[in-house]
């Protein structure tokens, strides 16, 4: 009987008695630790099924109104476009009223051909002629945040795109070389105008440009070129191509057509009221 009353009281040795007290004082009792391990990703992957779920869910819910509020925004900028055409026909069909009446007064006073050449030179009037036609492009590698420019003296960076400061220098050196009217892309240029960037366009009249950019210039076409080759912006539009990859293609052209500005507004000048003025 004391047998079998010390193996109902110790029914495990007393070293496997020691070893798993002491693991559960040194906190490792319990499951094994790849079993918790294998808990742990299970609950991980259900945790971020749940949430892919939800997001997907969410998604589902927004998207007819995203939809809607889209298709809204472009409805909303085709009615503005096509609005802002029909004033522009308007602008047009007023403006050459407006011609069409002063040409007729001065007419009585002599002084019609002076009207047209001051309707040329100002950009108000459309015109056509011998030019040249100067196309300039990016370069066929650009690409945006190059770093390490040595042309950069205004934050941006070399990239082999054309920027407005180049299209500037191309257009006043035109002017300079004695073209008589200037476009770009169809935009007419006037002594109000202005090339400005914005990002990594350019604006000519707050009105965006994408390259190729093609310049028309009115005037003694073979004249016009040779000087324009010869000056310094025409000197600077080739250290450009030589040195970024800018693409350029100038040639003569017997006729061009060039539209007239949208708008020629004097903001500053005002009329004399004084007599014996000019």
């Amino acid at each position: 009987m004391s047998l079998l009353t010390n193996v109902m009281d110790h029914s495990l040795d007393d070293g496997y008695a020691e070893a798993a007290a002491r693991k559960r004082s040194e906190g490792t009792g319990g499951l094994p630790k790849t079993v918790r391990a294998k808990l742990g990703l299970a609950a991980g992957l259900v945790l971020a099924a749940v949430v892919v779920t939800v997001g997907a869910a969410q998604a589902r819910v927004a998207a007819p109104a995203v939809a809607k509020e889209r298709e809204e925004l472009i409805d909303r900028i085709q009615r503005e476009t096509t609005a802002a055409d029909k004033l522009e026909a308007t602008v047009d069909t007023l403006r050459d009223d407006v011609g069409a009446r002063q040409r007729e007064a001065l007419k009585k006073d002599g002084g019609a051909d002076r009207a047209d050449l001051v309707g040329i030179l100002a950009g108000a009037v459309a015109v056509h002629g011998p030019g040249v036609k100067l196309v300039v492009d990016d370069a066929k590698e650009a690409t945006t945040g190059g770093n390490g420019n040595p042309r950069e003296t205004t934050g941006f960076a070399d990239t082999g795109r054309v920027r407005d400061r180049d299209m500037q220098r191309v257009v006043n050196g035109l002017w300079e070389s004695g073209a008589e009217a200037v476009s770009i892309n169809g935009q007419r240029l006037t002594a109000l105008s202005a090339i400005r960037a914005a990002g990594d366009a350019i604006l000519v009249d707050n009105r965006p440009l994408v390259p190729p950019y093609t310049v028309l210039a009115v005037g003694d076409g073979d004249q016009l070129g040779a000087t324009f080759k010869d000056s310094a912006d025409g000197l600077y539009l080739d250290a450009l191509r030589e040195n970024y990859g800018i693409r350029t293609s100038l040639s003569t052209e017997d006729d061009l057509r060039l539209p007239a500005a949208p708008s020629v507004i004097v903001r500053t000048a005002q009329p004399s009221t004084e007599k014996g003025t000019s």
